[in-house]
């Protein structure tokens, strides 16, 4: 992945070799700068590769245009945001369900509902993300990610805006909802006690992939 800076082009990843199985937890680790939120969204097709090929469930995500990612993204994925990225306007129950009524559900504030409860907020399904805590903010993203009962979730430093009570309180939730659905994690995180939740760390520096670690 190459972009043009004021100075010429930027490398930001090079070398990259990955495979990630159903069902694994992989977490990208690394200093700042080394290119583990490039990569995250190289893998959820919300950045294009200058060279190479993603291949996600059978499908070449650097072949398609923006529509075609987008419907894969609302059919396949759950992203989880270290700025929540809730729409202000729309209340929790709201933003939940959004997803699910792009992507038809018939049921969609039921089951937006059900995921809140399951998060613990069903309590606060009628507020707006500004009367909510960080802690409560993030709780509503990872029930949007989740709602639509993806195969793959992505998250990138979800617990990197939230104090030590809430962050261990949404890496609880974070691998409950995992399991709940089966789904594939690969999350960025500077926090070691998440990483260390995962199957396998990859560590990057300077844009390469320089240390893979299995879990104990």
């Amino acid at each position: 992945m190459t972009l043009d800076g004021n100075a010429g082009p930027v490398t930001i990843l090079q070398d990259i070799s990955l495979e990630v199985e159903k069902g694994e937890s992989l977490a990208l680790v690394g200093p700042s700068g080394s290119g583990k939120s490039s990569l995250l969204m190289l893998l959820g097709g919300l950045e294009r590769a200058t060279e190479g090929r993603i291949t996600c469930l059978g499908e070449d995500l650097t072949a398609m245009n923006e529509d075609r990612l987008a419907r894969f993204r609302r059919d396949h994925m759950g992203v989880v945001f270290q700025s929540f990225h809730l729409i202000p306007t729309m209340t929790a129950l709201e933003n939940v369900a959004t997803p699910l009524e792009l992507a038809g559900v018939a049921d969609a504030m039921a089951r937006a509902a059900a995921e809140l409860e399951a998060v613990g907020l069903g309590h606060r399904s009628g507020h707006y993300p500004g009367q909510m805590s960080g802690g409560e903010q993030q709780r509503v993203a990872l029930a949007r990610a989740v709602a639509t009962r993806p195969k793959i979730l992505l998250a990138d430093e979800p617990t990197g805006n939230l104090d030590g009570a809430n962050g261990d309180a949404v890496i609880e939730l974070l691998f409950d909802l995992r399991d709940r659905h089966g789904a594939t994690l690969i999350l960025v995180t500077h926090a070691p006690e998440l990483a260390g939740r995962c199957d396998r760390q990859l560590r990057l520096t300077d844009g390469k992939i320089v240390r893979t670690e299995q879990a104990a």
